[in-house]
Formats: structure tokens, sequence, C-alpha cells
């Protein structure tokens, strides 16, 4: 038989003292925080018994770190997927208020022309295909237990959307997928297709939250 459950994890607070959007770009690590917030969320699920079988991360610098403690706990090696990594951004490597700068610069005109795709990206159709088509293989890599998937913000916040049948465009401000938050799911029985749900949504770093600086993220 295949996966009891996935878990989709966020990877912890990123060293990025300009605050720049990092997107894809390399030397983006966690911070001394980010490492607690990381260990927190494996100690979290460790702790409480949860069965983890195999452990993915997309092959950006800050989730294979966030992995690490998951790996660590439970004695398992970490495999990358390409299809969990952060999505493409025009503006990678700027401050915030990036959107509105454009509005002075004719040409990058194109890359605000369409939000609800968004233009100045991977769409967000894209993001949510490839996501849960990792997803579906992470399901089939194991006869048995939890496999955990550490990734970021906007991919796993496309699964919940596509999952909950809501638009996939969305306000950034608004999303429920913090530091080293876990998002699970399941797959809903009788479904040969291969549908999922989402069980649940843990926060196992709220209380290191406090200081955290949550920018850059796409």
């Amino acid at each position: 038989m295949p996966a009891t459950r996935i878990h989709l994890v966020r990877h912890g607070e990123v060293h990025n003292p300009d605050r720049v959007l990092y997107g894809r770009l390399p030397g983006f690590g966690l911070s001394e925080l980010g490492t607690a917030m990381a260990a927190a969320s494996a100690a979290a699920w460790k702790e409480s018994g949860v069965d983890v079988r195999r452990i993915i991360a997309s092959p950006l610098q800050r989730t294979q770190e966030s992995a690490a403690p998951w790996a660590e706990a439970y004695g398992l090696d970490v495999t990358l997927d390409e299809r969990l990594i952060e999505p493409t951004n025009r503006y990678e490597g700027q401050p915030p208020g990036f959107t509105k700068r454009s509005l002075r610069r004719p040409a990058e005109w194109p890359w605000i022309a369409n939000p609800l795709r968004p233009s100045w990206g991977e769409a967000y159709e894209s993001i949510a295909n490839r996501m849960l088509a990792a997803v579906a293989t992470a399901w089939e890599s194991t006869d048995e237990g939890d496999v955990v998937l550490v990734s970021h913000q906007l991919p796993i916040w496309m699964v919940h959307r596509r999952l909950a049948g809501e638009p996939l465009w969305h306000d950034p401000r608004k999303r429920r997928c913090d530091l080293s938050s876990i998002t699970t799911l399941e797959r809903v029985p009788g479904t040969p297709s291969g549908r999922f749900t989402e069980v649940g949504y843990a926060d196992p770093a709220e209380e290191l939250r406090g200081t955290a600086i949550d920018e850059g993220a796409v």
C-alpha cells in the first residue's frame, strides 16, 4: 500500500538582512532562528509519534537546511525534487515595493499586466500542477508511513487553494503558511485518479516566531 499521509513543511526563517526578494537566488540559507524553527517542527512530529518514512526537499539551500533536522530525527536521507522549488520571479534581488516601482518603469509594465496569472513569474496554475505531481509521486514512494515534503510558502499555498477548490489568485498577505508550519494531506478514499484532501495544519514553531522576519519569499 502507498503512504499514509503527506506533510508539506515550509522552511524556517532565512538570513536576509537586506530584506530582498530572494526567490531562487543562491546563498540564502537559514538564520540561527530559522534553524531552531526547523528543529522545533521536526521535534514536534517525532515526539508525537508520527511515522515518517521518507523526506523530500526542494533543491534550494534553505529547504535542504530545514530538512536536515527531520533527517536527523528520523535517521533518513533527504531526497531532492525540483518540483518543490520556489517559483521564478522577475523581481528577485529587489527590496519590497517592486510592483509599485514598475509603474514608473515602462519596460516593466508587461511584468504587472496580469496579477491573476501572475505575469511577473511562474503561473499559479503551473505551480499547483507541479506541486501536486510531486505529492502524487511522494505518495507512491513508500509502502507505508508518512512522507515529509519541505518546500516554500507559495507552492504550499497553491496546493491548499487547489484542494480547497478556491481560485489560485490571492492576496499574498493572507496566506496561512507560516515559517516551519506543516500542512498535512491524505488521499481521498475511492479516487483512483489520486485526489488529495487537506486534513491538518500545524504551527510547531509559533512560539519562536515573535522576532522572526518573514520577508523575501515569492
